[in-house]
């Protein structure tokens, strides 16, 4: 079993898509603070994004009305697109910066987007071994 730290929704702006950035006590002496929050503060920024309404939402949803919801069978929502680009950030993040100091991110849409889980690995290392 390994240790794991889970970051909680922070709903004190309603229930829009925001993470803590509270630096969690068990990470201390394996990233620095300030990197931490720069990762949470950027998943925030996109899932803003993610949820922000637009004439391209307000599209989106009127092309859904008109063809029944077929259309969304070949094309790509903006949400889906922004929810693409939190994975490869994810994955970057995972490969610069956590996976060297033995953490690992868990993208929160595998947690139903209700926590970020950090795995942490004693040896400090994921890719040892594979």
């Amino acid at each position: 079993c390994r240790p794991t730290v889970f970051i909680q929704r922070d709903y004190s702006s309603g229930t829009i898509c925001k993470f803590q950035t509270k630096f969690p006590s068990e990470l201390e002496s394996r990233i620095d603070k300030q990197q931490f929050e720069e990762t949470i503060q950027t998943l925030n920024n996109l899932y803003a994004e993610a949820e922000k309404l637009g004439g391209k939402s307000y599209l989106e949803g009127c092309l859904a009305c008109l063809t029944a919801y077929t259309i969304f069978l070949c094309m790509e929502t903006h949400y889906e697109k922004v929810l693409k680009k939190i994975a490869r950030y994810i994955k970057d993040q995972n490969e610069k910066i956590y996976a060297p100091r033995g953490l690992l991110l868990t993208d929160p849409i595998e947690r139903g987007l209700r926590v970020v889980e950090i795995t942490i690995f004693e040896d400090r290392s994921i890719g040892s071994g594979r």
